[in-house]
C-alpha cells in the first residue's frame, strides 16, 4: 500500500492531465468540434464585425437571384404555352401583352400594348389559351382596349356544342358567367362545352366560352346555366388579338365629340353602343 501511494503521488499530475486530455479528445469528437469553433468566433469577432452584415448581404443577394430565375422560369414556360397555342391555330394572330388592369374593374376590361399601328381596330377578338377573352372597343395607335367576357354588360351568343341548344352568356364579374337559354326547356348538362353561337353578331361562331358547372331549369323568366370560363382571365398577362369585322357597327361613346386626348393615350370612355349579341 505504501508503494502504490508513493507511485501515485509521484504520477498523479501525469494521470489527471492525461485524463483531462483523453476525456477533451472524446467530447470534442462528440460535437465534432462546435466548441472550437465557437470560441475562434467569439475571440475573432473583435477583429472582424462586418462579417456578420456582410453574410446577411450575400444572403440576400442570393435570395434576389433565385426570385429572380424563378420569376423568369413562369415567364418563360408562359410564352412556350403562348408559342404553342398560336401554332396551333390557322389564322395568324397578333401577340399582344397585357399592360394595364384597374382593380376596381379587374373583370371589365383590359389595355393591350398593341394599338392601330401593329394592326388592331375595335370589333378584333382577343383570345388566350382556353378560348375567348373578350373583343377590342377602342385602340390608339399603340394601344388598346378590350372589353372582357366577365364584364356584367358583356352578351355573348352561345351555343351548346352537343346539343346545340341556343342562348346568350352575360359576365359575372368572375371566372364565371351566366347563360340564358332561348328554350323553355333545354337541352344541356352538366361539363357541356359552351361556344360563341352562329347568330352571335360580334364573335365569329366556334370559339371556347368555358364549361357548363350547374344549371337551374326553374329560373324565371328563362333556364339558366352557370359558366365556368375556360380562360384564366384573372391572370393573364398575354393574349392573341384577331381581326374581325362585327355585323354591327360599333360606336364608341364618346363619338362626334372632339378629340381629348392628343397624345395617343385611351379615351377615358369608350364603351361601344351595339347589340347585346
Amino acid at each position: 500500500m505504501f508503494t502504490l501511494r508513493r507511485w501515485w503521488d509521484r504520477h498523479r499530475l501525469q494521470i489527471i492531465l492525461a485524463s483531462l486530455a483523453l476525456g477533451s479528445a472524446a467530447f470534442l469528437r462528440q460535437t465534432e468540434g462546435a466548441v472550437l469553433y465557437e470560441a475562434y468566433k467569439l475571440l475573432t469577432f473583435p477583429f472582424q464585425p462586418n462579417l456578420e452584415r456582410k453574410a446577411a448581404l450575400e444572403n440576400a443577394q442570393v435570395q434576389e437571384l433565385e426570385q429572380r430565375l424563378t420569376e423568369l422560369e413562369s415567364q418563360n414556360q408562359q410564352l412556350r404555352s403562348l408559342v404553342g397555342y398560336i401554332a396551333e391555330t390557322k389564322k395568324s394572330g397578333i401577340t399582344a401583352p397585357i399592360v394595364g388592369r384597374s382593380a376596381d374593374h379587374w373583370w371589365q376590361h383590359l389595355i393591350l400594348g398593341r394599338g392601330t399601328q401593329d394592326g388592331i381596330q375595335p370589333g378584333s377578338i382577343v383570345m388566350a389559351p382556353g378560348g375567348v377573352v373578350g373583343r377590342v372597343t377602342s385602340a390608339t395607335p399603340h394601344t388598346s382596349r378590350a372589353l372582357l367576357l366577365s364584364d356584367p354588360s358583356s352578351r355573348v351568343g352561345a351555343t351548346v356544342s352537343r346539343s346545340r341548344n341556343m342562348g346568350y352568356v352575360r359576365g359575372q364579374t368572375s371566372n364565371r358567367a351566366i347563360m340564358e337559354f332561348f328554350d323553355k326547356v333545354p337541352d344541356v348538362r352538366q361539363g357541356d362545352v359552351i361556344t360563341t353561337s352562329s347568330l352571335s353578331k360580334l364573335f365569329p361562331a366556334g370559339l371556347p366560352i368555358g364549361r357548363v358547372q350547374s344549371i337551374d331549369l326553374n329560373k324565371s323568366p328563362a333556364p339558366e346555366a352557370l359558366i365556368e370560363l375556360s380562360t384564366p382571365i384573372s391572370f393573364l398577362e398575354w393574349a392573341i388579338v384577331y381581326p374581325h369585322k362585327p355585323s354591327v357597327q360599333i360606336v364608341p361613346s364618346n363619338a362626334g365629340q372632339p378629340n381629348q386626348n392628343p397624345g395617343g393615350s385611351l379615351p377615358a370612355q369608350s364603351e361601344p353602343v351595339e347589340s347585346p349579341l
